[in-house]
């Protein structure tokens, strides 16, 4: 029976489509930009790519960025360990995510844009990929591209799903419709029991979630090459005696907490460097105009090129992308940014992996299975304001044992979670048994 709910999303998602695209198409032809790709957003997925995966059995992993591609190379490796016939393509939303993706595995590995969940657009896309599965990581619900290939009879997953507070809220407006949204997955992986619930209030069925933990540990792990520090420190010109205190992925207003900090921590430790990570790049020039306000001495991390440009300012902003990982290899104390603002946090592991500190603000809902993990190990730090993350700071950095050990549980707590990659390659193999294949 057809879904009078779905019939008007396709019809507004398709006439949305016709609307804008021919205003889209002049302004990429004329500006150049969002040219990238486009033929494979709109479903055109080149034959050269779709050869490579005849003949074996088809996973399409959607990995909508970095984060996500993070968690699909644990997840892929587990799979090939349990089975060697399989053949990946894997989908990217961003520029950014194509290119990490194509650093990560290869360049011959099938990469592509994903396609717009127009209708059109997915039929096209599917017709060639013609998967046996279907993954879709974390939070990725596409309507139209779901349906179609539960229509054609792929299965699908939600692996390593993971359903925020802040989400919850949306989606529970349009209940019905993801309820119905819902129904076309064989299978919910997710990470917490609190994710599953949450997929649960939204409508799907409770026989198909099972709960696997978080890939992303393995991710880490994996990722955690130990020449990174030296070569991190030897960029950024850091000696023996220097302190680093990182702040990582900020958001507009935590820049000034973290300034009002490192003035306090200078009082102490006046060779103290801070590196300061914006989540949002654009936001460098007014990044550089508030440090320098402050009266510290800056320069950006696309200016430093040892040995024809050494830092030698207090400050560096970090105005690349990509680099946040490799930099927490070197710092001293470190503060996860978007958590003194209420914007859910970012992710604490990510320098926990380093054996490093972590301080975090109250607001962390969209990492609370990170933040418990590391309270659960007593490795985490939640810091209410600037000022008690300057007195936390500051007293680890006058107890430096009690630092390292807590570094080392913070490692600790990442290494002793291993597994969730396995659980969730298993779950789709699970779906390529129930393919036939």
């Amino acid at each position: 029976m057809i879904n009078p709910i779905y019939v008007i999303y396709t019809c507004l998602t398709g006439g949305l489509f016709l609307y804008v695209f021919p205003e889209f198409w002049l302004y990429t032809i004329l500006s150049g930009r969002y040219r990238a790709g486009l033929k494979e957003r709109l479903g055109f997925v080149p034959q050269t790519l779709v050869k490579e995966l005849k003949h074996r059995k088809r996973i399409w992993i959607h990995a909508v960025s970095v984060g996500e591609l993070q968690v699909a190379a644990p997840i892929m490796e587990a799979v090939n360990a349990i089975r060697s016939d399989c053949a990946f393509i894997i989908s990217t939303t961003t520029e950014q995510g194509r290119k990490v993706a194509r650093d990560m595995f290869g360049a011959n590995f099938p990469l592509i844009y994903a396609p717009l969940d127009f209708i059109g657009s997915v039929y096209k896309a599917l017709n060639s990929v013609r998967p046996h599965v279907m993954v879709f990581l974390e939070t990725e619900i596409w309507p139209n591209w779901v349906a179609e290939a539960n229509r054609r009879g792929i299965r699908i997953g939600l692996i390593n799903g993971r359903i925020s507070v802040r989400s919850l809220a949306s989606y529970m407006k349009f209940r019905p419709f993801m309820r119905m949204v819902l129904k076309n997955f064989d299978i919910f992986s997710m990470i917490l029991d609190e994710d599953a619930r949450r997929i649960r209030l939204m409508g799907a069925d409770p026989a198909k979630i099972e709960v696997n933990g978080n890939a992303k540990y393995e991710s880490l792990i994996f990722r955690k090459d130990p020449s990174i520090p030296d070569r991190m420190q030897h960029i950024l010109n850091i000696l023996p005696y220097h302190k680093v205190f990182i702040a990582g992925s900020t958001r507009s207003g935590e820049e000034e907490i973290i300034l009002g900090v490192y003035k306090k921590i200078l009082i102490q430790f006046p060779e103290t460097i801070l590196i300061l990570v914006p989540r949002h790049v654009e936001r460098t020039p007014a990044i550089e105009s508030l440090v320098r306000g402050y009266g510290f001495s800056c320069c950006l991390r696309s200016a430093i090129h040892p040995p024809n440009r050494v830092r030698t300012e207090q400050v560096v902003i970090v105005d690349t992308i990509g680099e946040l990982f490799d930099l927490y290899s070197v710092g001293t104390i470190i503060f996860c940014g978007a958590s003194l603002v209420p914007l859910g946090g970012q992710n604490p592991l990510e320098a926990a992996v380093w054996g490093k500190p972590v301080f975090y603000g109250p607001s962390m809902e969209d990492f609370l299975d990170a933040k418990q993990l590391l309270e659960k190990g007593g490795a985490g730090i939640e810091v209410r304001n600037g000022d008690m993350l300057a007195e936390k700071a500051l007293w680890f950095l006058n107890h430096p044992e009690e630092l390292k050990a807590l570094g080392c549980r913070a490692c600790n707590a990442v290494s002793v979670n291993k597994g969730a990659a396995k659980r969730h390659a298993e779950a789709i193999c699970r779906l390529l048994i129930s393919a036939n294949c």
